[in-house]
């Protein structure tokens, strides 16, 4: 093929789509009816030709690698072999490398050999490159071996990247935690003064305050259960697809997973929605052997891959997501947990209701449920507080055009506005509540989707009890990171919604604190 020719393949990625598909059929490696198909679903979809060739008609990366290297006239690199020069890395933002799937390589002569695994969109980030490295050439590399080597090349920098994109402003990491220690000493030591001093007056005004904690959150919940109850009824019908499909990324972060692998591969194998357009990112701890082992031992179909997170200073979930989401390659991201099952439609639901909404609509939030909810008493009560929260709390906060404190599964987000809010806070241990929050904030609106997916209740007490302490002080940041400028929260919400941010949160943290003035009340009669 000439050089020009193959500058306009470059340029062109449908056209690259097609060639490469014919390139294949010649060598016999697909057939005849096999590229009429992907010559018909050129137009119909954002998956690449790779997306297809190993996710639908599993071909080995490599092999297609290769192809691909023939068709561009350039050459099949395995970095770990021949690593990166580091000062070639120098200058470039390290979630950048990974987001665009490059990775400047080798110096030859002027020249620079920049490793990509998207041919297709080389030409489009030249510039970036030329601008910092001179004259660049092209060379192929595989996903995996692209990422492995980033991340050996600069992993440090990917982890830090992850833990601070969120900037302090918006983010836990920034409380002043002193500030915050200090003025809770001088609270708790105001309070035993007082108590002593006076105890009936104290009592008095524990008593007064527990009640008006009550009084307000009930009140939030009765308005929602009304503007619930008296909702138009959703229409039952399916909604059309989009003409186009997009690629629909879901991350699904892992830790010392022994037994979930096979499951979760059949739960998410059950998914109706075309297999070259699910990104599926398993995410792990690069430390994590166990679930390394696990994923192993149950051979991930080539629709699934795995995302090793760098160690960093602070191990959470939403510091797995942020590395994550500069690996996916969807225009949809959602995110999952270990033990779901989703409804095997939902990906089908969530893309046409993102296609028939304006962009305005960031976020789909779906109903959580359980599957184990007759194990004991302990899991019934869980259910039936999810099914007052999914089925009742929510949709009336939807429609009285309140924040949505987001759940932490089954959430689905356009990947230009999870962007744009900068991810994840890494720092705060309830990101969904506080994603929440900050998409209500930047303008954006959530909405929910009448899909299910069930997860597993807890049906121990400790853990029960770990876990409620952990969402307790997950809303305890989110409320002091968006209440330290108060003004700013009350402009960008309105009276009305930030009067029901400090009810919905404040009142959260405050409940269980005052729940003793409760019992002590018959007492005290």
């Amino acid at each position: 093929m000439a050089l020009h020719d193959r500058q306009d393949l470059l340029k062109d990625a449908t056209a690259a789509r097609l060639e490469l598909g014919g390139m294949l059929c010649a060598e016999g490696l697909i057939d005849a009816e096999t590229l009429a198909r992907l010559r018909r679903d050129a137009g119909r979809d954002d998956a690449c030709l790779f997306d297809h060739l190993t996710k639908s008609l599993g071909l080995p990366p490599e092999m297609v690698m290769q192809a691909q290297a023939r068709l561009f006239g350039t050459s099949l690199v395995d970095p770990s072999q021949t690593p990166p020069e580091e000062r070639l890395l120098r200058g470039f933002e390290p979630d950048w490398l990974l987001r665009t799937g490059l990775l400047p390589w080798r110096s030859a002569g002027s020249t620079t050999v920049v490793l990509t695994d998207r041919p297709e969109g080389f030409e489009e980030h030249r510039p970036a490159l030329e601008a910092r490295l001179g004259p660049v050439s092209m060379a192929l590399c595989t996903d995996a071996a692209l990422r492995a080597a980033t991340q050996a090349a600069i992993g440090p920098a990917l982890a830090q990247a992850a833990e601070r994109r969120v900037p302090p402003s918006a983010s836990a990491r920034g409380l002043e935690s002193h500030r915050y220690l200090t003025a809770a000493m001088v609270t708790v030591t105001a309070i035993v003064v007082l108590t002593m001093a006076l105890p009936p007056l104290a009592l008095r005004l524990g008593l007064w305050l527990a009640l008006a904690v009550i009084a307000a959150t009930a009140t939030l919940r009765v308005a929602a259960l009304i503007a619930s109850l008296t909702a138009p009824r959703q229409s039952t019908a399916p909604m059309a697809e989009p003409l186009r499909l997009p690629v629909v990324s879901l991350l699904v972060p892992l830790y010392r997973e022994r037994h979930i692998a096979a499951r979760l591969v059949t739960r998410l194998a059950a998914l109706d929605y075309p297999r070259h357009l699910l990104d599926i990112c398993l995410i792990l701890e690069d430390d994590d052997h166990i679930t390394r082992l696990t994923l192993e031992a149950a051979g991930l179909p080539p629709w699934m891959r795995q995302i090793e997170v760098p160690c960093g200073s602070i191990r959470t979930k939403p510091r797995a997501l942020n590395h994550a989401l500069n690996c996916a390659s969807g225009s949809i991201i959602g995110v999952y947990d270990a033990e779901d099952a989703p409804a095997p439609d939902q990906i089908r639901k969530v893309v046409s209701t993102f296609a028939a909404l304006p962009r305005q609509v960031a976020c789909l939030q779906g109903r959580l449920d359980y599957y184990n909810s007759r194990s004991n008493w302990l899991t019934r009560a869980f259910t039936l507080d999810y099914a007052a929260w999914f089925r009742v709390i929510l949709p009336g906060l939807e429609r009285l055009g309140l924040v949505i404190p987001l759940g932490g599964t089954t959430l689905f987000l356009r990947r230009e506005a999870i962007e744009a809010l900068a991810g994840w806070d890494a720092h705060n241990v309830t990101e969904d509540a506080d994603l929440g929050l900050r998409i209500a904030r930047r303008g954006y609106r959530t909405v929910l989707i009448d899909s299910v997916t069930e997860e597993e209740a807890v049906s121990r007490l400790w853990p029960w009890i770990r876990q409620r302490s952990r969402w307790t002080k997950g809303f305890a940041q989110t409320w002091a990171v968006h209440s330290r400028h108060p003004t700013r929260l009350w402009r960008r919400l309105g009276t009305r919604r930030a009067l029901a941010v400090q009810v919905m949160f404040l009142g959260t943290i405050l409940q269980p604190l005052l729940a003793p003035m409760i019992w002590v009340m018959p007492f005290s009669a």
